[in-house]
């Protein structure tokens, strides 16, 4: 298996090439230079198996000769050991052919824990193999930070830098970063919004002399190791609920496009999906573009469902590589118009767009109704990640089962479920004293410059 950048300008590398390279040297994002297909009966054969066997079924394909059979098994059971329900994503009926998919049963309450705690794991055995040492770099809105925290802290070859913005994370989210004790863990809330601290991050790849230089890796959804790890889900739920024999729909509350992506890999590699529905918060330029055909940024307004405030979506580029027939000089030049604020998508790629997602937005108003009306109805207390998905859900609700992922616990936004429902959630015991625990972060300003000198000067320390 080999893995080609959506700009066409780099190097071909094997899977954990890719996984330790994270974003490709000409700006692009790896993908898979195929997609390996499941047949039927070997969709069907996931039937009844636990979480990490269809992990392993599923993922096996896409790694080549990174890890054997019985190592990438071992990583695997040690990835979702610590999670808090066996069966890993539970799904948790809604209404007639509503089903949610809860993903926050890892150790810091999101969906990103999927991936990081897996990649976790892997980064780790094959830095063990070589000796060699590695600096992470990484943006969040929110839940892939405390998720990369939890999954590399205190790992012998790793120095972990966290870039959040300042002031637009919930607090248990910025808590959950800021709490780590671990020497080579860093959190760094930055003056800006996501977009800027994401802008930050792919600066740092691009200066080739910094990245070879503190040996730069990523975890973001760029990592194309993070949205394989989530393409596993869509197997488990869609086969829960007698798929491959009927077809499923997945509504998908996103930002910045990984975890619909992966989605988008399930279908290709046969699961049959009937609908992709991408919901976004009032920070809806994936919706805007897949209903005009324009991509164009206005800035990002907070609220409360901070982890979807991202006008620059970066995985949305691996799907316009495919809907521009895997042309990496068309995507390049996107890319570089959307530095001046956005590009128009062409009519094919946006009718092969629409042949797979759908989309839909909601207010902060809607965020809010939804959550009291599940409540009131069904005693499912959501997140507003969460509740923004089922709102768009229920406008696309038909006789094919939907599937709406359900990406955060409700004690990570506990305002606004309280402004909700009028009850603040609690979090689980093992978090408890989360607001007992000393922080640690660093203040930093929207300067390259500035964040480059203090990675070098805590490596160095």
């Amino acid at each position: 298996m080999k893995y080609i950048s959506t700009r066409g300008a780099a190097p071909i590398l094997g899977f954990g090439e890719a996984m330790m390279t994270g974003l490709a040297r000409d700006g692009g994002l790896y993908v898979p230079e195929t997609i390996p297909t499941m047949s039927y009966d070997e969709i069907a054969a996931l039937a009844g198996l636990s979480y990490e066997e269809i992990a392993f079924r599923v993922m096996r394909p896409y790694l080549g000769d990174t890890f054997g059979d019985d190592e990438f098994r071992g990583l695997l059971t040690a990835a979702y050991k610590p999670f808090g329900h066996l069966a890993r994503a539970p799904l948790v009926q809604l209404g007639p052919n509503h089903f949610l998919l809860e993903l926050f049963h890892g150790p810091t309450l999101a969906f990103k824990d999927f991936a990081m705690q897996l990649i976790g794991q892997m980064m780790q055995a094959a830095l063990a193999k070589t000796g060699e040492r590695i600096t992470i770099v990484g943006a969040t809105s929110g839940d892939t930070g405390s998720a990369a925290m939890e999954a590399f802290r205190g790992l012998a070859n790793v120095d972990l830098f966290i870039l959040y913005p300042h002031g637009r994370v919930s607090d248990v989210q910025r808590r959950q970063m800021t709490t780590a004790t671990e020497a080579n863990v860093h959190a760094f809330a930055m003056d800006g919004d996501f977009d800027d601290c994401q802008a930050r991050v792919k600066d740092m790849f691009n200066d080739f002399a910094f990245r070879d230089g503190v040996r730069l890796a990523g975890v973001n959804s760029i990592n194309w190791a993070r949205v394989l790890a989530q393409v596993v889900y869509y197997f488990s739920s869609a086969v829960s609920l007698g798929a491959p024999h009927r077809a499923v729909s997945f509504t998908v509350p996103t930002g910045n496009f990984g975890d619909i992506f992966a989605g988008y890999i399930a279908r290709k590699m046969g699961l049959p999906i009937e609908k992709l529905v991408i919901a976004t918060n009032h920070n809806d330029i994936l919706h805007r573009a897949i209903t005009s055909g324009d991509y164009q940024t206005h800035g990002v307004t907070p609220s409360m469902s901070p982890s979807m405030d991202i006008q620059v979506s970066s995985n949305f580029e691996r799907a316009l590589f495919d809907a521009y027939g895997r042309d990496g000089k068309a995507v390049a030049q996107l890319m570089d118009e959307l530095k001046s604020g956005g590009f128009h998508i062409s009519q094919g790629a946006l009718e092969s767009l629409r042949a797979t997602f759908a989309s839909g937005r909601c207010s902060e108003e809607e965020t809010t109704a939804t959550i009291n009306r599940e409540y009131v109805r069904t005693g499912e207390v959501l997140c507003p990640h969460s509740a923004v998905g089922v709102k768009v859900a229920n406008d696309y609700l038909g006789s094919t089962p939907m599937i709406t992922l359900a990406t955060a616990h409700p004690a990570k936004f506990p305002d606004a479920v309280l402004d909700a429902i009028g009850q603040r959630p609690e979090l689980p015991a093992r978090l408890a004293d989360l607001f007992d625990r000393r922080e640690r972060l660093t203040r930093v300003p929207n300067d390259l410059g500035r964040l480059q000198s203090l990675i070098r000067e805590r490596i160095a320390s």
